[in-house]
């Protein structure tokens, strides 16, 4: 019998411990717990050590930390009619535990359901161009539609980022192409400028010229001097060009007699 009653006794400082065990509660300083006594809201407690009473009380822990959630690859049809999948990153915390658990059922799912929504419609009324060139205008735009959704819910979102844009393979051609139609045309840009602005200065030369014959001549012996480091040329200056012609003519008289 006393033995008996040892093991009795012992099962009941067990289960004793048991009971003060599962009523206390230590939280992270990052942590915070929602108490609900037979059914009802109690309230938020911690960070620190937290006493509840067994079984009467039920809890659900909470991290306040950032979170990051991984939107999947969305298919988007843009403004110009462009089939695109793009994927983005949800930066949120829970700013209002109470409404996080009360407000809504499983808010990390209705975050991200949320979010692939937004990204549809935001996206779906923007043109290609604008999609691949404003990006970080789009994601505030992103970021503020969110977090308009998820502040009932005690949600607060930091940040939204696009992360990829996949285009179909035809669209990568077209768009290689306009690059380098855009490539051409500014070549071709630059050398009418250029050639614009040689004759724009040689205009100015010959104006320069006009009435200066002394700087004509300089300017012609320099030519001539440039010309002359070809060895297989014979230089003719134009004041001779009528002696030389004499000469040939002379030359083919005496040639046919």
């Amino acid at each position: 019998m006393p033995e008996t009653l040892m093991y009795i006794l012992i099962i009941m400082v067990i289960f004793l411990l048991m009971i003060v065990a599962s009523a206390i509660k230590i939280m992270a300083e990052y942590q915070r717990i929602v108490i609900f006594r037979l059914g009802r809201l109690l309230g938020i407690k911690g960070p620190g050590l937290v006493f509840v009473i067994p079984i009467i009380d039920s809890t659900i822990r909470l991290d306040l930390r950032t979170r990051v959630i991984d939107v999947p690859k969305q298919r988007v049809i843009t403004k110009d009619n462009v089939t695109v999948d793009v994927d983005a990153v949800v930066y949120f915390r829970v700013t209002n535990p109470e409404k996080a658990i009360v407000e809504v059922q499983r808010y990390e799912v209705a975050t991200s359901l949320l979010a692939q929504t937004t990204l549809r419609d935001i996206l779906g009324q923007e043109s290609l161009d604008h999609l691949l060139s404003k990006r970080e205008e789009l994601n505030k735009s992103l970021q503020t539609l969110i977090d308009q959704g998820t502040d009932p819910w005690g949600i607060k979102v930091s940040a939204v980022t696009i992360r990829d844009v996949a285009l179909p393979e035809e669209m990568l051609r077209a768009i290689a192409k306009q690059a380098e139609a855009e490539r051409e045309k500014r070549a071709r840009i630059i050398i009418a400028d250029g050639e614009f602005q040689a004759s724009k200065k040689m205009a100015e030369a010959a104006e320069f010229y006009e009435g200066k014959t002394a700087a004509l001549r300089l300017r012609e012996l320099q030519t001539l001097a440039e010309i002359a480091r070809e060895k297989n040329l014979i230089i003719v200056p134009a004041g001779e060009m009528g002696t030389m012609a004499g000469i040939a003519k002379a030359v083919n008289k005496k040639v046919e007699k």
